[in-house]
């Protein structure tokens, strides 16, 4: 199990100075969140867009306060169980993990929204921009949930499993389940955008926030099969298979189809400023 030899050698805290400690998981969200900057940046240019690089910081500040709020909120709300009304003190306690994918993603679209209504910026456009800079950002923070030894899936007797005894899996080998979504949301769905972004001109606008919407749906609930469900909620309604990921993901999946379909018939160029 070489996998994890690797894994029972991480230690989720990156550096320690003093009485503070700063965490992978933290440096995986910053990490992120200025990659996925890079991305929109880098595209903006290349489809000759009237965005700059103070546009695309503001933009990603907004994003990135949206993404925290959004994604630990519906944490809380759909995951907790009950939990964070009986300490609600630990709402706050985001360096433990805790974070919603479904929930930072509306964040993100009404923090990118607030920030590009004020820039007077094409919110379509950046959506798209986003949408190519975010799998960066998910690659880094599946990572960051395998070194927190969080999130793991069921039992396998592959090569590659990793025994998470440590944070609450038993001495069984599971499936390192974080890797996978680290792969197909992060690697592979980062690989679709840019090739889809190679065309110039652009795509229409929304070709690639659909394109990550419905990808990321099929992804997560693929995944959701070979990874446990959170331990306060198990299989939902009555079911062996059913998860709260897969609840919330099928929708993605339907909303992307709908924003492909409508973007190939409006056929709206991207746009940066708006007149």
């Amino acid at each position: 199990m070489w996998l994890n030899d690797i894994y029972q050698s991480l230690n989720p805290i990156a550096v320690t100075i003093g009485p503070f400690a700063i965490r992978w998981y933290g440096l995986a969200y910053l990490a992120g969140f200025v990659c996925a900057g890079l991305v929109m940046r880098a595209l903006a240019r290349r489809w000759r867009l009237d965005i700059s690089g103070d546009d695309v910081v503001s933009v990603m500040i907004g994003i990135a306060f949206g993404v925290i709020v959004g994604a630990r909120l519906f944490y809380v709300l759909f995951y907790g169980a009950g939990y964070y009304l009986a300490h609600p003190l630990e709402v706050f306690a985001t360096w433990d993990g805790g974070m919603s994918f479904h929930g930072g993603l509306v964040g993100a679209i009404v923090g990118g929204y607030i920030t590009s209504r004020g820039l007077h910026i094409s919110f379509v456009t950046i959506c798209d921009l986003a949408a190519c800079g975010a799998p960066v950002g998910l690659f880094f923070g599946r990572c960051a949930n395998f070194i927190n030894g969080e999130l793991w899936g069921k039992e396998t007797s592959l090569p590659w499993g990793v025994m998470f005894s440590d944070t609450g899996g038993g001495a069984v080998y599971r499936h390192p389940s974080q890797l996978y979504e680290a792969l197909l949301e992060g690697v592979v769905l980062f690989v679709i955008m840019m090739v889809l972004s190679r065309k110039r001109p652009p795509r229409p606008q929304g070709t690639f926030i659909g394109t990550f919407l419905a990808c990321y749906g099929v992804f997560r609930f693929l995944i959701e099969f070979v990874r446990l469900p959170d331990a306060q909620l198990g299989y939902l309604l009555g079911t062996d298979w059913l998860t709260m990921g897969q609840c919330l993901s099928v929708p993605l999946v339907v909303i992307g189809i709908i924003v492909i379909a409508t973007a190939r018939r409006l056929d709206r160029p991207q746009v940066g400023h708006l007149g």
